[in-house]
């Protein structure tokens, strides 16, 4: 525990993630008062032990409005001194209402204009490409299919939103046929989208995980590199391992300087196996999904946020165990039965060392069952909307 610390009050939001779960560990071990928000019973914070207080409200991406709504009432309680998101709805609310809300507690979240330029995947690209950083080749200001055929990309290709995250909305396109053909089935608006070119899978999709503190200064950074994906075509990372890449790092380094971006920041990219060259694909404002690997790693960042808040020297961490792994079990027997390269995906789906379990512990099972029943929920929920 840190005397430092010890008494302060973090509201958490997003209490369905599992980093929400991992920085409300994080904090308590710091000695912080820790209250979480959450939307339902079988969040997995709400199901958990360690939140020293529980609020069940509104924080979904389904109910937007709700979800401010009740984000403004906490932060104007003046209750809490530290507000941290953990999903690009509840960072987008918190970004749009900075200036009005930092009368009442510190906000873990860029400045309005550096944050919604950040959001916008081509923006990314574009400071990519002006400071001669890696990333896909990418078409900007074409407003129609014609205007991309002009430019002479060689397909395939991809299309995906300039805002939003996940996979929704996200097409390869393999031939000029198949791009109108998909436009005209969408209804896509071009100019709503990124066009670029496609990077062979064969390479590595990794994730840089940065913390800068105010005066711009990398304090720490790990890198995960991801396995195994659900959906097996383009989902989230199942599983996840350190892995050390000093290009990573500068690379990453350099792009958050250029856009004015600091805090908790996760920079995702591919490998293009074709010369081992990290591309940068997108920015993730806010800690990213598998912040468990950079506790176990020896990375926390709980720790720097709030030494960076109340001006203590933000500690030095960029040193980090590599071959650290962590699951999420239950979607990686989803996986196992779905992909045909069950028997072939290396490391081996056998192959359980230095592998911890991304929710399950013996202290603390509540939050994996939980998973397994709002998951279940979920699927049931999508069935019967289509």
């Amino acid at each position: 525990m840190d005397s430092r610390f010890i008494g302060k009050k973090i509201l958490l939001l997003d209490g369905l993630t599992s980093q929400c779960l991992e920085y409300t560990k994080a904090f308590n071990e710091l000695g912080c008062d820790t209250t979480v928000l959450c939307d339902d019973l079988f969040d997995t914070c709400y199901a958990s032990r360690h939140p020293k207080h529980k609020i069940l409200g509104v924080s979904n991406v389904r109910d937007l409005k709700g979800t401010e709504e009740w984000i403004l009432k906490l932060v104007k309680s003046n209750q809490y001194d530290v507000v941290i998101p953990f999903t690009e709805y509840s960072a987008t609310i918190l970004s749009h209402h900075k200036k009005e809300l930092s009368a009442y507690a510190h906000l873990i979240v860029n400045n309005q204009d550096v944050f919604d330029y950040a959001q916008d995947k081509n923006n990314v690209m574009k400071v990519c490409m002006e400071n001669d950083l890696p990333c896909p080749m990418t078409i900007f200001d074409a407003k129609s299919v014609a205007d991309i055929f002009s430019t002479g990309i060689r397909f395939p290709i991809i299309l995906k939103p300039r805002l939003g995250f996940g996979s929704h909305g996200f097409h390869k396109i393999e031939s000029k046929e198949a791009l109108k053909s998909c436009v005209e089935k969408f209804n896509i608006d071009i100019s709503e989208m990124v066009v670029q070119e496609y990077i062979p899978q064969e390479g590595l999709n990794v994730a840089d995980n940065l913390f800068i503190d105010k005066e711009g200064n990398v304090k720490s950074a790990f890198t995960y590199a991801s396995y195994r994906f659900y959906p097996i075509d383009g989902g989230s990372g199942v599983l996840n391992e350190t892995i050390d890449r000093d290009d990573i790092h500068i690379i990453s380094a350099k792009l958050l300087k250029a856009m004015r971006i600091y805090g908790p920041i996760g920079v995702d990219m591919i490998i293009d196996a074709r010369d081992n060259t990290p591309k940068v694909l997108e920015i993730n404002l806010r800690p990213i999904a598998c912040a468990k690997l950079g506790f176990l790693s020896g990375v926390n960042m709980a720790q720097q946020i709030l030494e960076d808040l109340y001006r203590e020297e933000v500690t030095l961490m960029c040193q980090y165990k590599t071959g650290i792994r962590v699951c999420r079990s239950q979607i990686d027997w989803i996986w196992f039965i779905k992909s045909p390269n069950r028997f072939k995906t290396k490391p081996s789906w056998f192959d359980r060392s230095n592998t911890i379990d991304q929710l399950f512990s013996w202290d603390d099972p509540g939050p994996w069952f939980a998973f397994f029943i709002y998951g279940f929920r979920k699927f049931l929920r999508e069935r019967k909307e289509r």
